[in-house]
């Protein structure tokens, strides 16, 4: 991933963050000669330095995947950016946006106990503090059937890209312009966006 040096995120609790928050991923690799993605939550486990998750079955990606280097890219919030809030009309428009790149060596997972146990970790993540669902409750005969319609597997992290493209190539002044712009609306991405460049500010 292309990054110029003020865009680049370093701090690691920051990217395993990010991965954390925004971990609906997509799942790039090569099949049968062609780029071939998935699109798939996946659950980061930091100590492991590692992410789990599973494939429907039918999905043949999963068949050629343990040999290569593949790509999963998390996306961050993201929005345009409109030259008309500068204080200047010789701009152009852009597009302010996080995203994180993990590249990484697949093995599938067989052992059934991992499989649960990835399966519960994922449950856990999603399901909210106070709902009913639980995993373990659900009839172990049915678990069973529906693990033999997916591939899980763990990804082991070689490498990870990390970008927050918050117009930091911008002066102070205008950047203070773009927040107000973006505070001045519901859209749940600008007022994301604005949050993250108020931080970024504030280092």
């Amino acid at each position: 991933m292309y990054i110029p040096k003020q865009f680049k995120i370093e701090d690691e609790s920051t990217i395993y963050e990010f991965i954390e928050n925004y971990s609906f991923a997509t799942l790039v690799s090569m099949h049968e000669g062609e780029p071939y993605a998935t699109h798939l939550p996946l659950v980061l486990n930091k100590y492991e330095h590692a992410l789990y998750g599973h494939f429907a079955r039918p999905n043949e990606q999963w068949k050629d995947v343990e040999n290569q280097q593949i790509l999963v890219i998390f996306q961050g919030p993201h929005c345009y950016i409109s030259p008309s809030w500068y204080e200047t009309m010789k701009a152009v428009p852009t597009w302010n946006y996080v995203s994180i790149h993990v590249y990484g060596k697949m093995e599938i997972i067989k052992n059934q106990e991992v499989i649960l146990d990835s399966l519960n970790d994922m449950v856990k993540k999603y399901e909210s503090p106070d709902s009913p669902y639980n995993l373990s409750d659900v009839d172990p005969n049915f678990i069973e059937g529906m693990n033999k319609g997916i591939v899980a597997f763990r990804i082991n992290i070689t490498k990870i890209e990390a970008k927050a493209k918050l117009s930091q190539n911008h002066p102070v002044e205008r950047q203070e312009l773009i927040i107000k712009q973006l505070e001045n609306t519901s859209h749940q991405e600008n007022l994301q966006i604005a949050s993250l460049m108020k931080k970024n500010l504030q280092k």
